[in-house]
């Protein structure tokens, strides 16, 4: 009876060797369950977005094999007595207000065009001068701008629209797209760099048993610096 019950009492204790076995065990586990929770979140969140950038990537490199004829409409029309007088030279002292500035245009006038044309160039500052006002309003997958003569009141809208590849083109760079998609491109950045870290540490845990891991990731390596280095035309 004595014996069996030393025999119990020397595997339920653990030598000095195995406690930090178990303990660097145990670490082993939690980062591998951290870089696996990590890694499908931050795919799950990328997918999209990384689809869209390789596609556009491409779209991009040989956009001259996905020119599209760019289409042109042309909108007039006239202020309304009361905005007219907002954009008008005054009768008295015009030479002064003749030479050419930046200000924004008045709020109502804004409402206005943004009602009628759908164009809105908000606060930021325009082009004024005796003859005409001049609004840029560029875009992703085309261009546009708006003038309005100071004299008549008349109002010319201009729009182009260079097709779906330009607009998704134009994403990708971040042309003219406003500060939101900046800032969702930004966001996006940090996911994608998560991705790959936490990528990077499944390899470093699996690459004791996969012996071809590490060639094929200093190939992801060499393949890139070769072509930059020998086939890169300045």
């Amino acid at each position: 009876m004595s014996r069996s019950t030393t025999v119990l009492q020397v595997r339920e204790s653990p030598t000095s060797a195995e406690t930090p076995r178990r303990v660097a065990t145990a670490k082993r586990a939690f980062w591998v369950k951290q870089f696996y929770l990590w890694h499908w979140v931050s795919s799950a969140f990328a997918l999209v977005g990384m689809l869209f950038f390789a596609i556009t990537g491409i779209t991009l490199n040989h956009s001259a094999s996905f020119t599209a004829k760019p289409v042109v409409k042309e909108t007039r029309e006239s202020l309304p007595p009361t905005l007219h007088a907002l954009v008008a030279l005054p009768d008295v002292g015009a030479e002064a207000d003749a030479a050419e500035e930046k200000r924004a245009l008045p709020l109502d006038l804004r409402r206005w065009l943004a009602r009628n044309f759908s164009a809105d160039p908000g606060a930021r500052a325009v082009e004024w001068t005796a003859e005409e006002i001049y609004v840029d309003l560029p875009r992703p997958g085309g261009d546009g701008w708006l003038t309005i003569d100071r004299e008549t009141g008349e109002v010319m809208h201009s729009e182009t629209t260079r097709g779906v590849i330009a607009w998704l083109n134009d994403l990708h760079k971040g042309r003219h797209t406003g500060m939101t998609w900046i800032l969702f491109m930004d966001a996006f950045s940090v996911i994608s760099v998560i991705f790959c870290l936490t990528g990077l540490g499944l390899l470093v845990v699996h690459a004791r048993r996969r012996p071809m891991t590490w060639p094929v990731v200093l190939a992801g390596l060499i393949v890139p610096a070769i072509v930059v280095v020998f086939f890169l035309h300045v």
